[in-house]
């Protein structure tokens, strides 16, 4: 009889364990469905919904710092993370050309936002091999991202009308810093001399940046880094490096330094010396918890270090 006892005074203590945890799980639970369930594709978005959200969302990136969102494949805990959000936003402009079959079947029944067709067409750069396709890479303008801002800030607010206000203002403050950023490196970048302005990069994120910034953008491989680095164009750009006297070429956060180096080896084989200028942050963001972890971090980085790169190079004879 003692042994039963024993046995059924321990079954209730399970019992009331289990009743205690159950309840605070959903105490937790509870809280965190009280904001609004976030899932960004890239980093970039996500820092976005997160300014603009603030204590209202919750917001979770599917590709972390380093991730090429050109060729990433959702995984299996990215389509349960997309199941349960409130919000999925993706950037859209074929940047994450892999993941959009499974985004247009999740549109159906919950709510997916692409927050880069909010700029409109005449304000983007076509792809020179694919006339109808666009260069997805609007980032790299600060004024185009502040459309995409707005972007974020519309789609909380369909989601979320009780707190519009919030959401206005938290845009507005955003793109202020935004724009703040902006004009501290477009000060940074002028200070290039004009005849140093030409920025050789692994693949061609920077177009809206050259075009902003009145630089000249050459690329190995094209908007997208699913196109092959040919050796046609390596050595084209070998000839055009010796040429043009240009000293410094610079590698991507993102993407692999292997064609970078194949262009140093092949200028060096010539007798021209060409240098890394650094490393720079194009379609991803640097580490979390760092300045270049953030938007504003990312694009202050890359005009610093571009400036930096290009200033110290040898002038062109």
């Amino acid at each position: 009889m003692r042994y039963i006892e024993v046995r059924a005074r321990k079954a209730a203590l399970m019992l009331m364990i289990g009743i205690v945890a159950y309840f605070a799980c959903s105490g937790h639970a509870g809280a965190a469905a009280g904001k609004i369930q976030v899932v960004a594709t890239t980093g970039m978005l996500a820092d976005a919904m997160q300014e603009v959200g603030g204590e209202f969302v919750e917001v979770a990136a599917l590709m972390g710092s380093g991730v090429d969102p050109h060729t990433y494949r959702q995984t299996r805990s990215d389509i349960a993370a997309l199941r349960r959000a409130d919000l999925i936003v993706w950037h859209g402009l074929r940047l994450e050309a892999q993941l959009q079959p499974l985004l247009d079947k999740l549109s159906a029944r919950q709510t997916v936002v692409a927050l880069a067709q909010a700029v409109p067409k005449e304000r983007l750069l076509s792809d020179a091999n694919n006339p109808d396709w666009f260069d997805p890479h609007i980032w790299m303008d600060p004024g185009l991202w502040r459309l995409v801002v707005d972007a974020a800030r519309d789609a909380l607010i369909a989601k979320d009308p009780e707190h519009e206000r919030q959401y206005r203002d938290n845009a507005k403050r955003y793109n202020q810093a935004i724009a703040a950023a902006h004009e501290s490196n477009r000060k940074l970048l002028s200070s290039v001399p004009p005849e140093k302005r030409v920025l050789v990069t692994a693949h061609d994120a920077f177009r809206y940046f050259g075009r902003l910034y009145g630089y000249e953008v050459l690329g190995i491989q094209g908007i997208s880094t699913e196109s092959e680095a040919s050796l046609h164009r390596i050595e084209q750009l070998v000839r055009l490096l010796v040429e043009r006297r240009i000293n410094a070429i610079f590698v991507e956060f993102s993407v692999s330094d292997r064609a970078m180096r194949a262009l140093v080896e092949g200028a060096a084989s010539r007798g021209h010396r060409v240098v890394i200028g650094g490393e720079l942050y194009s379609d991803a963001m640097g580490r979390p918890g760092t300045r270049e972890g953030t938007y504003i971090g990312m694009i202050e980085h890359n005009a610093r270090t571009i400036s930096q790169a290009l200033i110290q190079a040898p002038a062109k004879p």
